[in-house]
């Protein structure tokens, strides 16, 4: 039984890209279970199958070939290179990524107005994903080799992923809502102030 665990750095030698998407959609996966358990709800398996979906079928491969793009446009480690990467990612990549979010979700969960969570959630989401991406890539660009940075961003989309499914599902996108959220009753002090 054991005898899978060490194959498995030989089999994601081979295929990088298999290995990196598999792992990143297992990740978001959680995420999105990580939220619904924070949430106190029953579990939703049709809302954890969409993200998982959205997270496979683009956001994993996205990343993997974002990740090569940005290494061939500006390769390196000094520093220069490293705040262009992240500068790029966070003026281009992040857009994209949060767009395809809100719309994927909406569009395997039936809704009528695919884009309206994205109309009303971007920027809010967008700024708060500045306070957050570029610490993350600074790190993947410094330290981590290009064939394992879909897999580093996975780890700590892992976190990202249950704002943004919190976001998607009953927030605004801001950090303050998720926050606010993770404290029923102080959320409620706010929604009701005592009355005197």
């Amino acid at each position: 039984m054991a005898g899978w665990w060490w194959a498995l750095p030989r089999a994601a030698g081979r295929h990088p890209w298999l290995s990196n998407v598999l792992l990143y959609g297992a990740l978001c996966s959680a995420g999105d279970a990580l939220q619904q358990r924070l949430s106190g709800g029953p579990p939703d398996w049709r809302q954890t199958r969409c993200v998982a979906t959205v997270a496979v079928v683009f956001h994993a491969n996205y990343n993997y070939v974002w990740q090569r793009l940005l290494e061939r446009a500006v390769p390196g480690r000094t520093p220069r290179a490293i705040l262009t990467k992240v500068l790029w990612d966070q003026a281009m990549g992040a857009p994209v990524a949060i767009s395809a979010f809100y719309t994927g979700m909406s569009i395997l969960q039936g809704k009528d107005d695919i884009f309206l969570d994205l109309k009303q959630k971007f920027w809010n989401t967008y700024k708060s994903g500045l306070m957050y991406w570029p610490f993350v890539q600074l790190t993947n660009f410094s330290l981590v080799p290009v064939q394992w940075r879909t897999a580093y961003t996975g780890l700590f989309g892992f976190l990202w992923v249950s704002f943004l499914c919190y976001s998607q599902q009953s927030g605004d996108g801001t950090l303050k809502s998720a926050f606010t959220s993770l404290h029923p009753k102080e959320a409620n002090q706010v929604e009701r102030p005592s009355e005197k």
